[in-house]
């Protein structure tokens, strides 16, 4: 599937601000299942682009902004096609447990947040717990949402695991962390995924929609040989599939953040960002 999406975000100062330092982070990465085509980066106030990959091997553009300005635009244009891995191996539990797996999952089976002290999250993987690590996976992204709802603005940027226990809702980070943090305790190594998620009707006849970035976690699957990373969306209830752009991976959410920034000045910030994603067909055409 090809997809011609476009990022935006514009910050408006109350004041003008200078020494603007921003990290952005929604170029597409190149894997086996997709294919980046072409991206382009515009920044106005104009600035000069450092290109590198950070320590998970996510694409970054930096950039600073010295003069004063009270305004900020952002905008990103890429073509990128994808596909799906129809079958994956399952893997068992008794090659999770061996020295080898554990070294490939490396960071990505420790905890990065203090697991909270109720038995919520017993309850949780007791209800998950499957024959293979994938089919507990695939359990979780089923248990998740039935026990919490999705509701924006339920939570915030900095929520944890405890929040979305409180509050009983969140949003997708809230329940990718949650994922993680089950998912890791029980030794498999799991990963947080930002990207850009195609949510068009289930009848399919819109091909361009307006989203926001989305996130899922990649799921390391304990199988001799080459070892499969899969793709889980705990708010959709299953696999990845070929609406799902993947930006890069990291940890948690603070690994992959589509815009991290910081600036001098007394003045207060407002944040306005949009995704436009349109499913397209040959060179370019609407589908």
């Amino acid at each position: 599937m090809r997809f011609r999406i476009a990022y935006s975000a514009e910050y408006t100062y109350s004041e003008p601000v200078r020494d603007n330092l921003n990290v952005v982070r929604v170029k597409p990465a190149t894997t086996a299942w997709q294919a980046l085509e072409d991206f382009k980066l515009r920044v106005d106030p104009e600035a000069r682009l450092h290109q590198h990959r950070d320590y998970f091997g996510s694409e970054v553009n930096e950039f600073g902004i010295v003069e004063p300005h009270d305004r900020l635009a952002i905008e990103a244009r890429m073509h990128v096609e994808t596909s799906v891995r129809e079958q994956v191996p399952q893997g068992s539990w008794d090659r999770a447990a061996t020295a080898e797996y554990r070294q490939a999952a490396g960071e990505f089976m420790l905890p990065t947040e203090a697991r909270p002290a109720n038995g919520e999250l017993d309850r949780l993987l007791e209800a998950a717990r499957a024959e293979t690590p994938l089919g507990t996976a695939l359990a979780l992204s089923e248990a998740i949402p039935e026990r919490f709802e999705y509701r924006a603005g339920s939570t915030f940027v900095g929520s944890t695991v405890a929040d979305l226990l409180e509050v009983r809702a969140g949003v997708c980070q809230d329940f990718v962390h949650l994922g993680l943090m089950l998912l890791r305790e029980l030794g498999i190594g799991a990963r947080y995924v930002s990207g850009f998620l195609f949510a068009a009707p289930e009848d399919g006849g819109r091909d361009s929609v307006e989203v926001q970035t989305h996130a899922w976690l990649e799921v390391l699957v304990p199988e001799e040989g080459e070892r499969v990373w899969v793709g889980i969306d705990p708010t959709n209830r299953g696999r990845t599939r070929e609406t799902h752009v993947k930006i890069g991976h990291g940890r948690h959410y603070q690994d992959v953040p589509p815009i991290r920034g910081v600036y001098q000045g007394p003045a207060t910030t407002e944040l306005e960002t949009g995704v436009e994603m349109r499913r397209l067909n040959g060179e370019g055409a609407a589908a």
